[in-house]
Protein backbone atom coordinates (compact mmCIF):
# COMPACT_ATOMS: atom_id res chain seq x y z
CA UNK A 1 0.00 0.00 0.00
CA UNK A 2 2.83 2.38 0.86
CA UNK A 3 4.45 1.67 -2.51
CA UNK A 4 1.19 2.30 -4.36
CA UNK A 5 0.48 5.55 -2.52
CA UNK A 6 4.09 6.64 -3.04
CA UNK A 7 3.94 5.99 -6.78
CA UNK A 8 0.67 7.84 -7.32
CA UNK A 9 1.76 10.73 -5.10
CA UNK A 10 4.98 11.22 -7.05
CA UNK A 11 3.06 11.12 -10.34
CA UNK A 12 0.51 13.54 -8.91
CA UNK A 13 3.25 16.03 -8.02
CA UNK A 14 4.81 16.01 -11.50
CA UNK A 15 3.29 19.44 -12.33
CA UNK A 16 5.49 20.86 -9.58
CA UNK A 17 8.68 19.26 -10.93
CA UNK A 18 8.84 19.82 -14.68
CA UNK A 19 8.69 23.66 -14.59
CA UNK A 20 11.85 23.52 -12.46
CA UNK A 21 13.71 22.45 -15.61
CA UNK A 22 13.21 25.84 -17.28
CA UNK A 23 14.78 27.46 -19.25
CA UNK A 24 14.82 24.04 -20.96
CA UNK A 25 11.98 23.79 -23.48
CA UNK A 26 9.58 20.81 -23.28
CA UNK A 27 11.35 18.81 -26.01
CA UNK A 28 14.71 19.14 -24.27
CA UNK A 29 13.17 18.29 -20.90
CA UNK A 30 11.59 15.17 -22.43
CA UNK A 31 14.89 14.12 -24.04
CA UNK A 32 16.74 14.41 -20.73
CA UNK A 33 13.98 12.51 -18.96
CA UNK A 34 14.20 9.56 -21.35
CA UNK A 35 17.99 9.56 -21.67
CA UNK A 36 18.72 9.53 -17.93
CA UNK A 37 15.93 7.02 -17.29
CA UNK A 38 17.53 4.70 -19.84
CA UNK A 39 20.98 4.98 -18.24
CA UNK A 40 19.54 4.45 -14.77
CA UNK A 41 17.51 1.40 -15.79
CA UNK A 42 20.52 -0.17 -17.54
CA UNK A 43 22.34 0.06 -14.21
CA UNK A 44 19.37 -1.33 -12.27
CA UNK A 45 18.88 -4.27 -14.63
CA UNK A 46 22.63 -5.02 -14.55
CA UNK A 47 22.61 -5.04 -10.75
CA UNK A 48 19.64 -7.43 -10.77
CA UNK A 49 21.26 -9.69 -13.41
CA UNK A 50 18.15 -9.29 -15.55
CA UNK A 51 19.67 -9.15 -19.04
CA UNK A 52 18.85 -12.79 -19.92
CA UNK A 53 15.16 -11.84 -19.83
CA UNK A 54 15.62 -9.21 -22.55
CA UNK A 55 17.95 -11.43 -24.60
CA UNK A 56 15.24 -14.07 -24.66
CA UNK A 57 12.56 -11.62 -25.86
CA UNK A 58 11.20 -12.50 -29.31
CA UNK A 59 11.04 -10.16 -32.29
CA UNK A 60 7.29 -9.78 -31.75
CA UNK A 61 8.01 -8.91 -28.13
CA UNK A 62 10.45 -6.19 -29.14
CA UNK A 63 7.95 -4.79 -31.63
CA UNK A 64 5.36 -4.59 -28.84
CA UNK A 65 7.94 -2.92 -26.60
CA UNK A 66 8.68 -0.40 -29.37
CA UNK A 67 4.97 0.37 -29.74
CA UNK A 68 4.63 0.83 -25.97
CA UNK A 69 7.71 3.06 -25.93
CA UNK A 70 6.27 5.23 -28.69
CA UNK A 71 2.94 5.62 -26.91
CA UNK A 72 4.44 6.50 -23.53
CA UNK A 73 6.80 8.98 -25.22
CA UNK A 74 3.85 10.78 -26.79
CA UNK A 75 2.09 10.72 -23.42
CA UNK A 76 5.10 12.15 -21.56
CA UNK A 77 5.73 14.77 -24.24
CA UNK A 78 2.15 16.04 -24.18
CA UNK A 79 2.02 16.08 -20.38
CA UNK A 80 5.27 18.05 -20.05
CA UNK A 81 4.12 20.51 -22.72
CA UNK A 82 0.79 20.90 -20.90
CA UNK A 83 2.54 21.71 -17.64
CA UNK A 84 4.83 24.23 -19.33
CA UNK A 85 1.87 25.96 -21.01
CA UNK A 86 -0.46 26.13 -18.01
CA UNK A 87 -2.87 23.33 -18.97
CA UNK A 88 -2.47 21.11 -15.93
CA UNK A 89 -6.23 20.78 -15.34
CA UNK A 90 -6.78 19.58 -18.89
CA UNK A 91 -3.95 17.07 -18.46
CA UNK A 92 -5.46 15.84 -15.18
CA UNK A 93 -8.75 15.23 -16.98
CA UNK A 94 -6.90 12.89 -19.34
CA UNK A 95 -5.73 10.69 -16.47
CA UNK A 96 -9.18 10.78 -14.87
CA UNK A 97 -10.74 9.33 -18.02
CA UNK A 98 -7.88 6.91 -18.72
CA UNK A 99 -9.53 3.97 -16.85
CA UNK A 100 -12.67 4.50 -18.91
CA UNK A 101 -10.58 4.48 -22.09
CA UNK A 102 -9.19 1.13 -20.95
CA UNK A 103 -12.72 -0.20 -20.58
CA UNK A 104 -13.60 1.05 -24.06
CA UNK A 105 -10.48 -0.57 -25.52
CA UNK A 106 -11.51 -3.82 -23.86
CA UNK A 107 -14.76 -3.69 -25.83
CA UNK A 108 -13.25 -2.61 -29.16
CA UNK A 109 -10.07 -4.69 -29.14
CA UNK A 110 -10.60 -7.61 -26.76
CA UNK A 111 -14.34 -7.99 -27.47
CA UNK A 112 -15.16 -7.82 -23.77
CA UNK A 113 -18.77 -7.46 -22.65
CA UNK A 114 -19.56 -4.55 -20.38
CA UNK A 115 -21.77 -4.61 -17.34
CA UNK A 116 -24.58 -2.00 -17.17
CA UNK A 117 -22.64 0.11 -14.65
CA UNK A 118 -19.65 0.25 -17.01
CA UNK A 119 -21.89 1.39 -19.87
CA UNK A 120 -23.34 4.07 -17.59
CA UNK A 121 -19.82 5.27 -16.69
CA UNK A 122 -18.86 5.53 -20.38
CA UNK A 123 -22.03 7.49 -21.19
CA UNK A 124 -21.36 9.92 -18.33
CA UNK A 125 -17.74 10.36 -19.46
CA UNK A 126 -18.88 11.05 -23.02
CA UNK A 127 -21.32 13.65 -21.71
CA UNK A 128 -18.50 15.23 -19.71
CA UNK A 129 -16.32 15.56 -22.81
CA UNK A 130 -19.27 17.13 -24.68
CA UNK A 131 -19.86 19.66 -21.89
CA UNK A 132 -16.18 20.63 -21.72
CA UNK A 133 -16.06 20.88 -25.52
CA UNK A 134 -18.95 23.37 -25.46
CA UNK A 135 -17.27 25.33 -22.67
CA UNK A 136 -13.89 25.49 -24.45
CA UNK A 137 -15.27 25.95 -27.93
CA UNK A 138 -13.01 23.07 -28.96
CA UNK A 139 -12.53 19.38 -28.25
CA UNK A 140 -10.26 18.82 -25.20
CA UNK A 141 -7.76 16.99 -27.36
CA UNK A 142 -4.99 17.12 -24.75
CA UNK A 143 -7.16 15.15 -22.31
CA UNK A 144 -8.31 12.70 -24.97
CA UNK A 145 -4.81 12.01 -26.33
CA UNK A 146 -3.36 11.57 -22.83
CA UNK A 147 -6.15 9.19 -21.85
CA UNK A 148 -5.99 7.24 -25.11
CA UNK A 149 -2.19 6.87 -25.23
CA UNK A 150 -2.03 5.73 -21.61
CA UNK A 151 -4.89 3.28 -22.17
CA UNK A 152 -3.25 1.86 -25.31
CA UNK A 153 0.07 1.69 -23.46
CA UNK A 154 -1.53 -0.44 -20.76
CA UNK A 155 -3.19 -2.67 -23.35
CA UNK A 156 0.10 -3.34 -25.14
CA UNK A 157 1.92 -3.96 -21.86
CA UNK A 158 -0.49 -6.83 -21.21
CA UNK A 159 0.80 -8.59 -24.31
CA UNK A 160 4.47 -8.54 -23.26
CA UNK A 161 5.50 -10.88 -20.45
CA UNK A 162 8.07 -8.60 -18.82
CA UNK A 163 8.32 -7.50 -15.21
CA UNK A 164 8.40 -3.80 -14.34
CA UNK A 165 12.19 -3.42 -14.34
CA UNK A 166 12.74 -5.37 -17.55
CA UNK A 167 9.82 -3.65 -19.29
CA UNK A 168 10.91 -0.12 -18.42
CA UNK A 169 14.51 -0.94 -19.37
CA UNK A 170 13.44 -2.37 -22.72
CA UNK A 171 11.28 0.67 -23.51
CA UNK A 172 14.12 2.98 -22.49
CA UNK A 173 16.57 1.13 -24.74
CA UNK A 174 14.24 1.54 -27.71
CA UNK A 175 13.70 5.27 -27.36
CA UNK A 176 16.83 6.15 -25.33
CA UNK A 177 19.30 6.52 -28.24
CA UNK A 178 16.98 9.01 -29.98
CA UNK A 179 16.61 10.95 -26.72
CA UNK A 180 20.37 11.02 -26.17
CA UNK A 181 20.87 12.19 -29.77
CA UNK A 182 18.35 14.97 -29.13
CA UNK A 183 20.27 16.09 -26.03
CA UNK A 184 23.51 16.16 -28.05
CA UNK A 185 21.79 18.06 -30.89
CA UNK A 186 20.47 20.71 -28.50
CA UNK A 187 23.96 21.22 -27.05
CA UNK A 188 25.68 21.25 -30.45
CA UNK A 189 23.19 23.79 -31.80
CA UNK A 190 23.77 26.07 -28.83
CA UNK A 191 20.17 25.76 -27.63
CA UNK A 192 20.77 23.27 -24.84
CA UNK A 193 20.68 24.15 -21.17
CA UNK A 194 22.87 21.35 -19.79
CA UNK A 195 25.75 23.81 -19.48
CA UNK A 196 25.77 27.46 -18.57
CA UNK A 197 22.96 27.38 -16.00
CA UNK A 198 24.75 26.13 -12.92
CA UNK A 199 25.14 22.84 -11.12
CA UNK A 200 21.62 23.00 -9.71
CA UNK A 201 20.09 22.98 -13.19
CA UNK A 202 22.29 20.05 -14.23
CA UNK A 203 21.14 18.06 -11.18
CA UNK A 204 17.50 18.82 -11.99
CA UNK A 205 17.94 17.58 -15.56
CA UNK A 206 19.63 14.41 -14.29
CA UNK A 207 16.83 13.97 -11.74
CA UNK A 208 14.42 13.33 -14.60
CA UNK A 209 15.73 9.75 -14.61
CA UNK A 210 15.01 8.73 -11.00
CA UNK A 211 11.85 10.85 -10.90
CA UNK A 212 10.58 8.71 -13.78
CA UNK A 213 11.94 5.33 -12.66
CA UNK A 214 11.17 5.39 -8.92
CA UNK A 215 7.35 5.63 -9.17
CA UNK A 216 7.35 2.97 -11.90
CA UNK A 217 9.32 0.60 -9.64
CA UNK A 218 7.09 1.40 -6.67
CA UNK A 219 4.00 0.73 -8.77
CA UNK A 220 5.46 -2.56 -9.98
CA UNK A 221 6.11 -3.66 -6.40
CA UNK A 222 2.57 -2.68 -5.37
CA UNK A 223 0.83 -4.30 -8.34
CA UNK A 224 2.19 -7.72 -7.32
CA UNK A 225 0.92 -7.47 -3.74
CA UNK A 226 -2.10 -5.16 -3.62
CA UNK A 227 -5.53 -6.30 -4.94
CA UNK A 228 -6.41 -4.90 -8.36
CA UNK A 229 -9.55 -3.24 -6.99
CA UNK A 230 -7.45 -1.32 -4.46
CA UNK A 231 -4.97 -0.27 -7.13
CA UNK A 232 -7.90 0.87 -9.27
CA UNK A 233 -9.16 3.17 -6.53
CA UNK A 234 -5.75 4.51 -5.50
CA UNK A 235 -4.90 5.50 -9.08
CA UNK A 236 -7.28 8.46 -8.81
CA UNK A 237 -4.83 10.00 -6.32
CA UNK A 238 -2.58 10.93 -9.25
CA UNK A 239 -5.00 13.09 -11.32
CA UNK A 240 -6.61 14.46 -8.13
CA UNK A 241 -3.28 15.92 -7.00
CA UNK A 242 -2.64 17.24 -10.51
CA UNK A 243 -6.10 18.83 -10.61
CA UNK A 244 -5.59 20.47 -7.21
CA UNK A 245 -2.21 21.79 -8.31
CA UNK A 246 -3.70 23.30 -11.45
CA UNK A 247 -6.61 24.95 -9.63
CA UNK A 248 -5.13 25.90 -6.25
CA UNK A 249 -1.45 26.52 -7.00
CA UNK A 250 -1.34 27.43 -10.69
CA UNK A 251 -4.68 29.27 -10.51
CA UNK A 252 -6.03 27.95 -13.80
CA UNK A 253 -9.45 29.17 -14.82
CA UNK A 254 -12.38 26.93 -13.81
CA UNK A 255 -15.67 28.36 -15.13
CA UNK A 256 -18.94 26.78 -14.09
CA UNK A 257 -19.26 24.72 -17.28
CA UNK A 258 -15.84 23.14 -16.78
CA UNK A 259 -16.78 22.32 -13.18
CA UNK A 260 -19.93 20.65 -14.52
CA UNK A 261 -17.82 18.55 -16.90
CA UNK A 262 -15.52 17.43 -14.10
CA UNK A 263 -18.49 16.58 -11.87
CA UNK A 264 -19.77 14.31 -14.65
CA UNK A 265 -16.33 12.67 -14.92
CA UNK A 266 -16.14 12.15 -11.17
CA UNK A 267 -19.66 10.68 -11.18
CA UNK A 268 -18.64 8.29 -13.96
CA UNK A 269 -15.57 7.24 -11.96
CA UNK A 270 -17.69 6.75 -8.84
CA UNK A 271 -20.06 4.45 -10.75
CA UNK A 272 -17.10 2.62 -12.28
CA UNK A 273 -15.29 2.22 -8.94
CA UNK A 274 -18.35 1.01 -7.01
CA UNK A 275 -18.99 -1.58 -9.72
CA UNK A 276 -15.32 -2.64 -9.61
CA UNK A 277 -15.41 -3.06 -5.83
CA UNK A 278 -18.71 -4.95 -5.96
CA UNK A 279 -17.34 -7.38 -8.55
CA UNK A 280 -14.10 -7.91 -6.62
CA UNK A 281 -16.05 -8.85 -3.48
CA UNK A 282 -18.62 -11.11 -5.14
CA UNK A 283 -18.03 -14.84 -4.56
CA UNK A 284 -16.47 -16.57 -7.51
CA UNK A 285 -17.89 -19.92 -8.62
CA UNK A 286 -15.79 -22.91 -7.62
CA UNK A 287 -14.14 -24.77 -10.50
CA UNK A 288 -15.73 -28.11 -11.35
CA UNK A 289 -14.03 -31.18 -9.82
CA UNK A 290 -11.57 -32.94 -12.13
CA UNK A 291 -12.87 -35.93 -14.00
CA UNK A 292 -11.39 -39.23 -12.89
CA UNK A 293 -9.58 -41.21 -15.56
CA UNK A 294 -8.65 -44.44 -13.81
CA UNK A 295 -5.90 -43.11 -11.49
CA UNK A 296 -5.79 -41.14 -8.26
CA UNK A 297 -5.29 -37.40 -8.82
CA UNK A 298 -3.01 -35.55 -6.42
Amino acid sequence: MASAVGAYTIWGMFPAFWPLLEPAVPVEALAHRIAWTALLMVGVLTALHGWPVLRALSLRGWLMVAAAAGLITVNWALFIASVFTGRVVEAALGYFVSPLFSVLLGVLVLRERLRPAQWAALVLATAAVAVITVENGRVPWVSLVLGATFGLYGLIKKTVALDTVSGLTAESLVIGPLALATVVWFEAAGNGTLTGHGAGHVLLLLAGGPVTAVPMLLYGAAARRVPLSTIGVLMYLNPTLQFLWGVVVAGEDMPATRWAGFVLVWTALLVFTVDLLRQSRSPRPSPPPPRESGYLRA
